[in-house]
């Protein structure tokens, strides 16, 4: 074991000067990816500072609709939460398909948006990764790659981010709430938190320098709108997904057209992929299957899948045309 120093910060203001103050430090809130992440020598922190205990868990409804939910709140808080069922049934099913029971009494709403890819190649210190030491190269390109991105990613990075909650967070248009050191605030859109690799995958985000993720904030759902969160995995329970989906639908009451649609995938790129070209496509249209599977195909048009991943495609694909007529179903039944 490397040893480490520990400070339990009591204000944000503590967390983010005792960040500043031991060079290399990391903010540990539930713990659940950073801890396994320093048994296995990926993460190295000099000292952990402890923000559990701030006053960050709050999910309260604010003026007009919107809900804020706060950094340390518990993935099982949030998707037992009475209105995140009733308002954003996209949010709760993605927070309870990932991990177990235990990890989301655990697992932070911070922390979810924060965890690092499972790419094996990450995880393995003997083996080559450009996320986890720069300029060492992608073992995962020539190796086992059968889960890895088919949009957005490099020469330099093939991983993908395992965050359910981001993908149903960037479906949602929410905001991410962020202070920095000297108590700087700012909001950054979901859909701009997380980075696509570039020629810096080391860079998962866009959070500077000791910045804390203090808060969620989700806009008000438009009345009639429906949503849900769809993944496909290896196994029913308890893992990543190989393709997943967060789909909201807005139907034009009098037209039955589209009014508004927005989806994100999820298990395809270095972060969550919000499907605009889709979106454009199917905005004012009919909601017929054809349609459907048409915008679908345009968005993955872009695809560029490897050796052992084509599967993703048609993955995605299908999982985007069973999320939109199922909810196409739902939005014709509401009142």
């Amino acid at each position: 074991m490397k040893p480490f120093g520990y400070v339990r910060a009591t204000t944000l203001q503590e967390a983010t000067e005792a960040h500043a103050a031991h060079p290399g430090s990391r903010y540990l809130g539930g713990g659940t990816n950073l801890v396994d992440l320093m048994k296995l020598g990926v993460e190295t922190p000099g000292t952990l500072v402890d923000i559990s205990r701030l006053p960050l868990h709050a999910i309260e409804e604010l003026p007009g609709g919107a809900l804020r939910i706060g950094a340390t709140a518990r993935n099982t808080d949030v998707a037992a939460h009475p209105l995140v069922r009733a308002r954003y049934p996209a949010l709760a099913q993605a927070l309870l398909a990932g991990a177990s029971a235990q990890l989301r009494n655990v697992a932070t709403t911070g922390g979810n948006l924060l965890q690092r890819t499972r790419c094996t190649y990450f995880q393995d210190v003997s083996k080559a990764c450009n996320k986890r030491e720069p300029g060492t190269g992608c073992a995962a390109r020539d190796g086992i790659h059968r889960d890895h991105a088919v949009l957005g990613h490099s020469a330099h990075c093939i991983a993908t981010h395992p965050s359910d909650l981001a993908v149903a967070l960037a479906a949602l248009d929410a905001g991410i709430e962020l202070y920095g050191a000297g108590g700087a605030t700012r909001t950054v859109a979901a859909t701009d938190f997380h980075r696509l690799p570039g020629d810096h995958p080391e860079q998962d985000t866009v959070l500077r320098g000791g910045e804390i993720v203090t808060a969620v904030l989700v806009p008000a759902a438009a009345p009639g709108s429906v949503s849900l969160y769809r993944k496909a995995r290896d196994r029913a329970s308890y893992a990543f997904a190989l393709a997943s989906i967060a789909a909201v639908l807005d139907l034009d009451g009098d037209t039955g057209r589209i009014r508004r649609v927005a989806l994100a995938f999820g298990g395809l790129a270095h972060r969550p992929w919000r499907a605009t070209t889709a979106e454009r496509a199917l905005t004012g249209a009919e909601p017929t299957a054809d349609a459907f599977r048409e915008a679908a195909e345009a968005e993955l048009a872009e695809a560029r899948p490897l050796r052992d991943n084509a599967h993703k495609v048609v993955l995605a694909r299908n999982l985007a045309c069973d999320a939109l007529g199922t909810l196409h179903a739902r939005a014709r039944r509401s009142p």
